[in-house]
């Protein structure tokens, strides 16, 4: 694959994750029963960066759930013959919560009912909420993000690379053709 444009640098990336940390925040009056999750891989970093953000900001320490949703896409059998399922994890019960899911690519939509159904089976949340680094449409699904870090046009053949410091040693997000 071939870069064609540098979306966001590393400076760029950390403001536009802590302009997501606001929104949420100001969109749900507060803090009071959210808890950010994670959907693994890239979103979990990012889930991490807003409670650490959420922190700094307003001194409360909110919950983070961590998803792996392997087991519920509906292209499992395509992904590997064996695909890795690493756990899931929340700290605390998700019934009534709100629950802000955290995703780096928002693009078929399919990722996020698979988010969905695997959330279910730990709890029952007041409300789920979306918040998608990237959108770069071409939903098959009628799912949207609550929160958007930045809405990017795409063809299909292009991808979205996000690099994070944590998975791969640099922050950046990549436009690259295939």
């Amino acid at each position: 694959m071939k870069m064609k444009k540098r979306l966001l640098d590393g400076a760029r990336l950390k403001r536009t994750i802590h302009r997501l940390s606001v929104e949420i925040v100001e969109r749900n009056k507060g803090t009071e029963n959210l808890v950010i999750t994670g959907i693994r891989s890239r979103g979990v970093p990012i889930a991490e960066r807003i409670v650490k953000h959420i922190k700094e900001t307003e001194g409360v320490d909110v919950p983070l759930g961590i998803l792996d949703i392997t087991l519920y896409r509906d292209d499992l059998t395509t992904v590997a013959p064996q695909p890795l399922v690493k756990p899931s994890h929340f700290p605390c019960s998700i019934d009534d919560k709100i629950v802000v899911l955290v995703d780096d690519v928002l693009y078929t939509g399919r990722t996020v009912r698979a988010a969905f159904d695997a959330l279910i089976d730990y709890g029952r949340p007041r409300a789920v909420q979306l918040a998608a680094l990237i959108d770069r449409g071409h939903r098959e699904l009628p799912i949207h993000a609550d929160y958007t870090g930045q809405m990017v046009p795409t063809d299909r053949t292009e991808v979205i690379k996000v690099k994070l410091q944590e998975t791969d040693g640099e922050d950046e997000v990549l436009l690259m053709e295939k």
